[in-house]
Order: structure tokens, then sequence, then C-alpha cells
């Protein structure tokens, strides 16, 4: 029997995934505000730090490494909100997490979704 974190291809965002990724998503949700987003620009490893973020997800969140956030359990509202600071696009980070590129991503979403799932 397949379970919902066992289905191929889909990252399940579950009670276990939020409670690892809480300071992850705490420290993101905090950027809807000007202010800090201009602390966040102004020193991101000790905006980080602020949130209590583990060493990973402060890495994660440096690096830009998209992926490795969700896996750290962060939430992709949350991440999306880092992403629009950098200038990126739901479709890019859709093309992220599934090994396209944007214009790919875009393309897929455009034809009806993927078809590889």
């Amino acid at each position: 029997m397949t379970t919902r974190s066992d289905l191929p291809g889909t990252y399940v965002f579950d009670g276990p995934s939020g409670r690892r990724g809480r300071p992850l998503n705490r420290m993101l949700q905090s950027l809807r505000t000007e202010g800090a987003r201009a602390d966040f620009r102004a020193d991101e490893a000790a905006y980080c730090l602020r949130f209590e973020l583990s060493a990973e997800q402060t890495t994660a969140v440096l690096e830009r490494d998209w992926q490795a956030m969700l896996d750290l359990g962060g939430s992709i509202f949350y991440i999306y909100k880092l992403a629009m600071m950098d200038g990126r696009s739901m479709q890019y980070l859709g093309g992220v997490f599934t090994g396209m590129t944007e214009a790919e991503f875009t393309a897929a979403m455009a034809a009806g979704g993927r078809t590889d799932v």
C-alpha cells in the first residue's frame, strides 16, 4: 500500500515536515515586511541565527539551495517569499523542483501539466 509520503516525485508537507521546518518557515514568513527584508539583506547569516535555524537550514538559505529547503521542512509558500526577493518566479522554483528549466516548466504547464508522473 502506498502512503502519502511514498508518492514518487511528490513532496508531501506533513506534520513531521512542519515541525522540522518550523524555524526555517518562521524566518521565511518574517520576510513579508520591508524592514525584515532589509535586515535579512544586511546580514543573511545573522538573520538566520535570530530564528535559530539549524546549520543545514542556514546553509540552504545562504546558498539558495531550494530543494534542500524543502527537504529540511520548508513550506513552498514561505520559500517562495525568499525566491521573490531574489527576483525568481514560481515557475523557476517549479523547474528547480522538477529538474526542468524555467522555460521548460512554463511550457509544460501551458501544455496542460506534467505527463511524466
